[in-house]
């Protein structure tokens, strides 16, 4: 049996992996809240490290609000990035293998064609830079890792762009989103697959990945496709991000190359639309 430690018991991301579970018999996992497992706290890292044998740990915990990020900073920090670096060298000391999810945050957006894994990083709000700080204390501390960038995560579950969408439908007759911002949605599930293919295949191609849903739209164009897939009764506008002022600066263009990570898996990643629909489906069962 794979003993799997997951952190973020709450996130969108392991609620997802708790959901499709029980198609990996061969995988043992043991979810952990922050009040269970305080990723900033060293002392609690290290205490359920000793309790359990565990062959991986999946980094879920994240400070996410990224607006906030711009005035909470040191609680960003403490999470992305002294959080990332506990849980490194809590793996380091007791041989785990780690797996950390990170963000298309970690660019600038300047570039108008998908980011390599070895494109520079130049992060634009707080929530970027303590994202790649994580990053940066991983790689110096660890050998056995997994860095994955994703970029939009939504799903059926927590609060992300998808449920904003479902929730604003409700209350209002029309919306504006922006339509100058680019990069490509990723549904939750279509990320956990392939997190827990790493771990069946005990794949040691360690190092830094991206994966996302293939292809880009704008959020604009990814509110549409919710609307048409949902049958919402909105109107959506589009504005650009200049009439849509926000506590912290986002890229413009975050698509994110996925050569390295097909090649190396040998994988097929869906597009982004597929997604949107499998999405769409499994809320149905689950939410209505």
């Amino acid at each position: 049996m794979i003993k799997v430690l997951i952190t973020g018991k709450d996130s969108q991301l392991a609620q997802c992996i708790k959901d499709i579970e029980k198609a990996y018999p061969k995988i043992s996992f043991t979810y952990k809240s922050s009040k269970e497992l305080d990723i900033t706290n060293k002392v609690s890292v290290k205490d359920n490290f000793e309790e359990s044998n565990y062959d991986y740990c999946i980094n879920c915990a994240a400070y996410t609000a990224v607006d906030k990020a711009e005035t909470e900073t040191e609680i960003s920090n403490n999470v992305n990035t002294l959080g990332a670096l506990n849980l490194a060298r809590a793996c380091n000391r007791f041989d785990v293998k780690l797996i950390h999810i990170s963000t298309d945050f970690v660019f600038d957006g300047e570039k108008r064609t998908a980011y390599l894994e070895t494109d520079k990083t130049n992060p634009l709000s707080v929530y970027g830079i303590t994202k790649r700080d994580g990053e940066n204390e991983i790689i110096k501390t660890l050998k056995n890792y997994y860095i994955i960038r994703t970029s939009w995560l939504y799903s059926e579950y927590g609060n992300n762009f998808f449920k904003t969408i479902l929730r604003l439908a409700k209350e209002k007759k029309e919306i504006n989103v922006v339509n100058n911002q680019y990069g490509t949605p990723t549904y939750a599930k279509d990320l956990v697959e392939f997190i827990l293919r790493i771990i069946l295949t005990n794949a040691n191609n360690f190092g830094l990945y991206n994966f996302s849903n293939l292809g880009e739209t704008s959020w604009f164009g990814f509110a549409l496709k919710i609307k048409e897939i949902r049958n919402l009764n909105l109107k959506i506008n589009p504005i650009p991000s200049e009439s849509y002022k926000t506590e912290a600066m986002r890229p413009i263009y975050s698509v994110l190359d996925k050569t390295k990570v097909i090649k190396q898996f040998d994988i097929n990643i869906s597009d982004w639309e597929t997604g949107l629909n499998t999405c769409s489906i499994a809320y149905n069962k689950g939410f209505l």
